[in-house]
């Protein structure tokens, strides 16, 4: 398996521009869909997943596997306005790791959306969740329930980097937590297409160091990104030595 770390840089306004003439701005301003459009409309079936859109200031981090030569060639098939928005003729590529060594230590930081699934087949915030099918209506938003938040979702996270026996989580800390509405296209009819709504949950970025247990699972699982929603901007471990930390 080989793995790119492809960067991009979006032009800001011409990204807020398209996201919002094709109704994929969410209410919060989240770039999420409109990115995953803009992908999917310059790379096609090989739009990379996971991603992370930083800022207009350090852009746009992705991991692909397809080879660069052809995602160039799809990249300069684009759209003039898809181009712009994306910044593709500033497309960057280098190689990336894929091999890891058993207890090797890495620094790292993510955001994720910490979701599961309930029992009616929805998605449920995993601190909500937590809570049974209760109500939690009015919960205070005090120091303590901070705290729990962080707990539970340092939780979430670390049973996934051990999937496979990849990673676990040395040490973790919540760097940044808010409740978003990113959009998601849901319910669909015959012959109408499916239209984008708010849907709100957790937004979640996590840095700390991490241990890699099986080199392998780890490669994927970098390859594949941690959670749901690793196509709209979520899941994406950025890497850097464990003595940056």
């Amino acid at each position: 398996m080989s793995l790119h770390l492809m960067r991009l840089q979006p032009d800001p306004t011409a990204l807020a521009a398209w996201a919002a003439r094709h109704d994929l701005l969410s209410p919060d301003g989240d770039y999420g869909y409109a990115l995953h459009a803009l992908l999917r409309a310059a790379f096609g079936d090989l739009a990379p997943k996971p991603f992370r859109y930083l800022d207009g200031r350090q852009g746009l981090l992705a991991y692909v596997s397809a080879p660069v030569e052809t995602l160039r060639l799809n990249a300069s098939l684009a759209a003039p306005d898809v181009a712009r928005a994306l910044g593709l003729d500033a497309l960057d590529t280098r190689p990336f790791p894929t091999i890891w060594q058993t207890g090797q230590h890495l620094g790292f930081e993510v955001r994720v959306r910490p979701v599961v699934r309930a029992n009616d087949g929805r998605e449920r915030d995993a601190f909500l969740h937590s809570f049974g099918d209760g109500s939690v209506l009015g919960m205070p938003t005090d120091d303590g329930s901070i705290a729990r938040r962080s707990a539970i979702y340092a939780n979430w996270l670390s049973s996934r980097l051990a999937d496979k026996d990849a990673a676990k989580i040395i040490e973790a800390h919540l760097d940044a937590f808010r409740l978003t509405r990113v959009l998601r296209k849901v319910g669909a009819s015959e012959g109408k297409r499916r239209k984008a709504l708010p849907v709100n949950g957790p937004d979640v970025v996590y840095k700390g160091l991490m241990q890699v247990g099986n080199g392998e699972a780890f490669a994927r699982l970098l390859a594949r990104g941690v959670g749901r929603h690793r196509a709209f901007g979520f899941g994406m471990l950025l890497l850097r030595p464990a003595t940056a930390c």
